[in-house]
């Protein structure tokens, strides 16, 4: 199987790519990190969110690539990309190398080992911005993946690391689109008050990361299944694709629902049924 790679760098907007990844490229340090599956566009949108750092900021930016898949012209800022193979064995020593260079911005192709990731929090906590991305399909799994990778000893130190560290997490799916085509799907999760609890303590049954991301609508933040939602609402998605495609099918099926019945569509296929009067009027009165 080949992968196709673009040539021309996509920016955010071409992508449509929720505005949020504006205030990403704002971000002065910390650790941004997207995830997905294979070939679900992680590479794609953190291109144009290096793009987008291009053309504001002058800082030195690292790339640590497993390919390089888009070549960064330099506009604002000064690139520097080097790819696993080729110019580093390792993204941890490859990140151990870079950090000796004074980046302000380092990406690192994956976050693959539990060294990588001490690194990568460590250059955070110094005051870089590290973009990096993980196979999990989910914000609440992404936060799991990264605890998982340290012994129970270590895990009260690591979740205050990543309650200081963690500035957005952003999970893609990419979706069949009505007509041909593709179309992603986005969760994001900040950081607030509220997650700092929740990462500290843990998830527990009434509260969990799907809760917190859920109720912060106000900040931007959105489940898969919120926006799943909207895809529907917009045409751009069939009902099939959203049940098969979400996270949570009750919440989603509840919200195919409540927009049909808004756009005065049957919510059910069940059809015919009719109380027979007379036997129910005879069942009350003992007959």
């Amino acid at each position: 199987m080949l992968r196709k790679l673009e040539m021309k760098i996509p920016t955010i907007s071409q992508l449509s790519l929720p505005s949020l990844f504006y205030n990403m490229a704002g971000e002065r340090n910390g650790i941004i990190l997207v995830t997905g599956s294979t070939g679900s566009g992680k590479s794609t949108s953190l291109a144009a969110l290096l793009d987008k750092i291009n053309d504001e900021k002058p800082v030195h930016i690292v790339t640590l690539e497993d390919p390089i898949e888009y070549v960064h012209p330099h506009k604002q800022a000064t690139f520097n990309q080097r790819e696993l193979g080729n110019d580093f064995d390792s993204f941890a020593s490859g990140l151990r190398a870079a950090l000796r260079q004074a980046p302000k911005v380092i990406l690192v192709g994956e976050m693959r080992d539990r060294e990588t990731l001490e690194i990568g929090l460590s250059a955070a906590e110094t005051g870089h911005l590290v973009l990096s991305t993980l196979h999990t399909v989910d914000a609440g799994q992404t936060i799991n993946r990264i605890l998982g990778m340290f012994e129970q000893e270590e895990q009260a130190q690591v979740r205050n690391r990543l309650v200081d560290t963690i500035r957005w997490i952003v999970c893609q799916r990419l979706l069949p689109k009505v007509g041909g085509g593709r179309v992603a799907a986005f969760e994001i999760m900040g950081m607030s008050l509220r997650l700092r609890e929740l990462i500290m303590n843990g998830e527990t049954e009434d509260k969990t990361f799907y809760d917190v991301i859920a109720d912060a609508r106000a900040l931007g933040w959105q489940t898969f299944d919120q926006h799943i939602l909207e895809l529907y609402e917009g045409g751009l998605i069939t009902e099939e694709t959203a049940v098969s495609y979400c996270t949570r099918k009750t919440v989603v099926n509840r919200g195919l629902d409540m927009l049909k019945s808004a756009r005065g569509e049957a919510t059910t296929s069940i059809t015919g049924l009719a109380m027979d009067v007379k036997q129910e009027e005879n069942r009350r009165s003992g007959f």
